[in-house]
């Protein structure tokens, strides 16, 4: 993929490193860490301990996923500084355009993704 294919997916994939950035800061209530703003948010609550438990374990759920999209996106732009952005890890070919325009930090083509997510038999 050439310096100017790879262009606007580096933009996109700033500007969603960003909005994520920003919306974990803000869940996090700024520069504290998960604990502290999970404490607050839940140390006032007078429903019971099951709702609060459910409650706190979807919170760190999200914050989870989030954490990981954080993650495919850092090794996507770390793929187009090595040089390496629109080819699958797996199989080496080129993931098609239309998939990087949909998720633009797919590291795998449809079918070794496929693969990827089928489950693992003993």
């Amino acid at each position: 993929m050439t310096p100017q294919h790879v262009a606007p997916f580096y933009q996109q994939l700033q500007a969603m490193r960003s909005a994520l950035l920003g919306q974990l800061s803000q869940q996090r209530g700024g520069m504290r860490d998960r604990a502290e703003a999970a404490a607050d948010h839940f140390e006032r609550r007078e429903d019971s301990s099951a709702q609060v438990a459910t409650e706190r374990e979807l919170e760190f759920a999200i914050g989870e996923r989030e954490l990981d999209e954080l993650a495919m996106i850092d090794a996507a732009l770390a793929r187009i500084a090595a040089g390496t952005y629109g080819q699958c890890i797996d199989c080496g070919t080129d993931i098609a355009p239309k998939r990087l325009q949909a998720t633009p930090e797919a590291p795998r083509c449809i079918s070794c993704q496929e693969k990827a997510e089928q489950p693992r038999t003993p």
